[in-house]
């Protein structure tokens, strides 16, 4: 069976889904200038903590003690803080399609990580696998970037700050592989987005009251309400399922599909026309996916 796990991949399926549609959504919401990154950044950390927090007043009540509260505190300045915030600003900074691209690299990163610290094998398979993908996924991103789009500011800076968010999460991805079974995902999920809104606080509030609230419009907090909805809260739900259940090297090939569901989305809107191109490329990113699920893990290279 290896880690084909069926809950593990749905979860990784629809966490990048919903990431996929996140880009292009927050820059929408950000290009009035109304919102900035830094609040859009509130918006997630501040609305997922509270939605986490409320959720786990249903949910099984577990005792957390103080040295695994400071490790949840670090995995929330590497997968949460830095993850989101860099991206967001990395987003304002650049075009959504330059942040699509960089995306690409994290299973990269991942593999490596896995790889120094866990002692995954780096096997001719996830190698292959890695490749594919992201030949499926940069030519995607390269079609619809030909296509033209919204464009950034300082698109150096922004690239810099999405590939420092790769970065942040592939050391979230694999330091707290293990660590994370401990607890249950709302437990987890409540304390790391806490940490991270009380790491953010001392930089959000002059933002937050220079705002123009009456400004916003409805389409801002529809945007937004997604960002925090599906693009946070219900993306990391997704996300801890998948990280419990898979490798991290297999967790990080499911970026690849963020660019395959906003070229679906183009294609729905007629925004986009589906093109053997497309067909190709998709085909290549699943290939991809699919070959780095059949690699060897480490348990099964001490077994054999």
């Amino acid at each position: 069976m290896g880690d084909f796990k069926a809950k593990g991949h749905l979860a990784m399926l629809g966490a990048n889904a919903m990431w996929g549609l996140m880009s292009p959504v927050a820059k929408l919401v950000m290009a009035a200038g109304i919102v900035s990154p830094l609040l859009m950044t509130d918006f997630r950390i501040y609305g997922a903590a509270l939605l986490f927090w409320v959720a786990s007043l249903f949910s099984r009540r577990e005792h957390v003690p103080l040295r695994d509260l400071l490790l949840l505190a670090g995995a929330a300045m590497l997968g949460i803080l830095c993850n989101q915030g860099c991206f967001i600003f990395g987003v304002g900074f650049t075009s959504p399609g330059e942040a699509s691209i960089i995306t690409t690299t994290m299973p990269m990163w991942v593999m490596v990580l896995a790889w120094l610290i866990l002692k995954e094998p780096i096997t001719l398979k996830k190698v292959g696998g890695i490749l594919l993908g992201a030949s499926g996924a940069l030519m995607l991103v390269l079609n619809g970037a030909a296509a033209g789009g919204m464009k950034g500011d300082n698109p150096v800076l922004g690239d810099l700050l999405v590939l420092t968010a790769q970065l942040s999460y592939a050391f979230y991805l694999t330091l707290y592989k293990n660590f994370i079974r401990r607890y249950s995902l709302v437990t987890l999920m409540k304390w790391m987005f806490l940490f991270a809104a009380i790491a953010l606080t001392p930089f959000s509030i002059p933002t937050i009251i220079a705002t123009d609230w009456n400004a916003l419009t409805h389409m801002h907090y529809a945007g937004i309400l997604y960002v925090v909805g599906c693009g946070t809260f219900l993306a990391y739900i997704c996300i801890m399922i998948g990280q419990k259940n898979l490798r991290p090297t297999i967790v990080g090939m499911y970026n690849y599909v963020q660019p395959v569901i906003a070229s679906i989305v183009g294609i729905v809107l007629g925004l986009d026309r589906f093109t053997p191109l497309k067909m190709c490329a998709v085909a290549l990113i699943f290939a991809g996916v699919f070959l780095v699920t059949r690699s060897k893990s480490r348990m099964q290279e001490v077994r054999n």
